[in-house]
């Protein structure tokens, strides 16, 4: 088990590369998180859905992601309060307060659900969350110290040297751990160095002569890209990419499944920034909506915040806009919430730039999906029909059509539209530009609209396959690691030999 002295100290990182070694090694390996915070989560094959960063670990694991690896998921809905989602399906939301009392219920669940997947798998890499010194959570603890005795695992314990005081905050974490607590912790490693590592020598001596606790590695910064876990991503901040055509992404207060655009901001051909502001629409050539755990909430905030009016000129002007999920839902006329699935206002208007109109209900649609491109949509996209992209949905709402819609892609009950002028796009469909089919066109069609040369397209400037492009950094993360882990006492610790 990996733990961390805090949060985003790269706990979710090297469990990836930790799957990728065993797998290597040719172990049968699967990732484990008993309870994950996260609005960036997937649909399994059987329509369940689980967070994100364990599916990013069984991909590094080489099998296909299960509910067992991630039996608990919060997705915030708000400030104070979480959707809580138990082996993939909502239990319903909930406040902190409410979680922390109803949270011992779910111990049980988490030890079965664990004990299951260990039976079919050689080893089982757990990532905890946070840090197990919070004193104030020890009680109903789920997923730190916890989980690492009900599984019985020893504990390896991460320290982020590039925040600063790393050896305080190995120090402080092991002192506020009890005896036994204490005892599970079989070694510490440093992450994210930058540097010689001879300068850290007399301080790794030290810190292990004050806890007796090995330092099993040092890891070195990386720049292995790796999908991030959630929306504390520094992609947020970043620009991405130089090429001719700026994408400007909606920076959501709930945004989810951002990875969405991974394999976009990968183009060589695109320049990708993520808009808090409305100045950060200018000078865009495609503006994205991405998707939101609060549809509503983030629409409402986008107009106090005096993001909508670029938007629609944006639109407007005839450039291009393309709505993922709930930025689909976002561009319709008005969005009707009845049952107070996504918030307190039972109603609110839309962008107004696509002839739908959106109905929250509260069951919630969780499917992996197929999205055919249709010849009935925009005259850009035709020499793509009949194309096939593979994704997934995880959205409640259902759209109603006016005429004045035109339909692009087909994936089952809710079809993907576009405006009569097919520069406003929207879709259901998560994952739709990881093949580069659909970013290769739509980097193409933004070309044109900008008075830009077509280009020839070589190997290199062609669009990016994320899936491939996952296996080449998985595989890049993994010898970075193995070099910088003491690997041999890795494997005593883990046979119980330490």
């Amino acid at each position: 088990m990996l733990q961390g002295t805090g949060s985003s100290v790269g706990k979710s990182m090297l469990c990836a590369a930790l799957c990728r070694i065993f797998k290597e090694d040719g172990f049968k390996v699967a990732p484990f998180k008993s309870q994950n915070m996260a609005l960036n989560s997937f649909a399994t094959k059987e329509g369940l859905e689980m967070g994100r960063a364990q599916v990013v670990q069984a991909q590094a694991a080489g099998i296909e992601p299960s509910v067992e690896m991630n039996p608990i998921l919060l997705k915030p809905t708000s400030d104070r309060k979480s959707q809580v989602i138990a082996m993939g399906r909502p239990l319903g939301n909930m406040s902190a307060v409410e979680y922390h009392h109803y949270k011992p219920n779910l111990r049980k669940l988490v030890k079965d659900t664990y004990d299951s997947l260990e039976s079919k798998v050689d080893v089982v890499v757990i990532e905890g969350a946070g840090s197990p010194a919070e004193i104030n959570l020890k009680e109903g603890d789920l997923v730190n110290m916890w989980m690492a005795g009900a599984a019985d695992a020893p504990v390896l314990l991460v320290g982020d040297i590039d925040r600063g005081g790393v050896f305080a905050s190995l120090y402080g974490t092991i002192m506020l751990l009890d005896e036994e607590e204490r005892a599970r912790v079989k070694g510490m490693i440093i992450n994210k160095f930058r540097g010689d590592v001879k300068i850290l020598e007399p301080g790794l001596q030290m810190i292990e002569e004050k806890v007796g606790i090995p330092v099993v590695g040092v890891v070195p910064w990386t720049d292995a890209d790796i999908e991030d876990e959630d929306s504390v991503s520094e992609r947020f901040s970043a620009v991405s990419g130089r090429g001719e055509i700026t994408v400007a992404v909606a920076r959501l207060k709930h945004i989810s499944n951002f990875t969405d655009f991974q394999a976009l901001s990968l183009h060589p051909g695109v320049t990708l920034k993520y808009a808090t502001r409305p100045r950060d629409f200018e000078g865009a050539d495609v503006i994205i909506l991405p998707g939101t755990k609060n549809t509503i909430d983030d629409l409402i905030d986008l107009r106090n915040r005096d993001m909508i009016a670029p938007i629609v000129r944006h639109a407007r002007a005839g450039k291009l806009l393309i709505g993922v999920c709930g930025g689909y839902q976002m561009l319709g006329q008005v969005l009707r919430d009845p049952h107070g699935v996504e918030s307190a206002a039972p109603e609110v208007a839309g962008l107004g730039l696509l002839d739908m109109e959106v109905a929250f209900h509260p069951e919630k649609r969780t499917v992996q999906a197929e999205g055919e491109l249709l010849g009935g949509g925009p005259d850009w996209l035709a020499p793509l029909s009949g194309a096939r992209i593979e994704g997934y949905e995880i959205h409640s709402g259902a759209n109603t059509f006016g005429p004045g819609c035109r339909f692009w892609m087909k994936n089952g009950d809710n079809d993907g539209a576009c405006n009569a002028a097919g520069n406003v796009l929207g879709t259901y469909l998560h994952g739709l530009f990881d093949d580069g089919t659909l970013a290769d066109a739509v980097v193409r069609r933004a070309r044109a609209l900008k008075g830009l040369p077509e280009e020839p397209v070589s190997a290199e400037q062609a669009a990016v396959n994320m899936a491939a492009y996952r296996e080449e950094q998985f595989d890049v993360l993994a010898r970075v690691v193995r070099e910088s882990l003491d690997m041999d006492r890795v494997y005593r610790i883990l046979r119980g030999e330490e």
